[in-house]
């Protein structure tokens, strides 16, 4: 078999298996979260940094939800990276964003997070700085046992068919779950173009 073909026969596999109750909470959280005009902040790196940014887009213009990205202010991550460090690059920006009780992170990762292995250990400080606060933390995540999935209150975990493409996998797929809520009826309030 090729690559081109175990990929996709991995996706294939990925999306049989994707649990489906977990998308349809986190529209419901999601929601109710626009119903408190709560806002949402979503959080990743690497790669699912880029999806946080394009996943802001669609959350505002098509669901009518207050969202934000942190990296998308590049001058103040790479100031708080410098000055304070990386693992609390997204706490310290939810505390000037005055995080509260009506809103929300949405992680985006791969692993999401962890302490024990010294890994996106800044959505872990985000996370503890959302409980603290009573907001709720959502996640669209590749691993069952990471700080996201062991503390999100709305957690979709993709699950892993190939262990050498959980990467590529659970990021195309942090893209197929918010899509799916974005165009969600209970949700969508503006149409797309196309």
């Amino acid at each position: 078999m090729s690559h081109t073909q175990a990929y996709f026969a991995a996706v294939a596999r990925t999306v049989s298996e994707l649990d489906l109750a977990s998308v349809d909470r986190l529209a419901s959280e999601l929601v109710a979260l626009r119903g408190r005009n709560g806002r949402l902040f979503l959080l990743g790196v690497g790669g699912s940094a880029g999806n946080c940014s394009h996943a802001v887009n669609d959350f505002r213009k098509l669901c009518g939800i207050e969202a934000y990205a942190p990296v998308d202010n590049v001058s103040e991550l790479t100031a708080r990276t410098n000055d304070e460090g990386w693992s609390t690059v997204f706490s310290a920006w939810l505390k000037v964003s005055r995080l509260n009780a009506k809103d929300a992170i949405l992680i985006l990762s791969v692993g999401g997070g962890s302490e024990e292995r010294n890994v996106s250990t800044n959505l872990v400080e985000a996370i503890k700085l959302a409980k603290s606060c009573g907001a709720k933390t959502f996640a669209i995540i590749g691993r069952p046992d990471g700080y996201a999935a062991q503390k999100g209150d709305a957690v979709v975990v993709v699950p892993k068919t190939e262990e050498h493409l959980i990467t590529p996998i659970s990021e195309a797929f942090q893209g197929v779950v918010w899509h799916c809520l974005v165009s969600h009826p209970d949700l969508q309030m503006n149409a797309t173009k196309w």
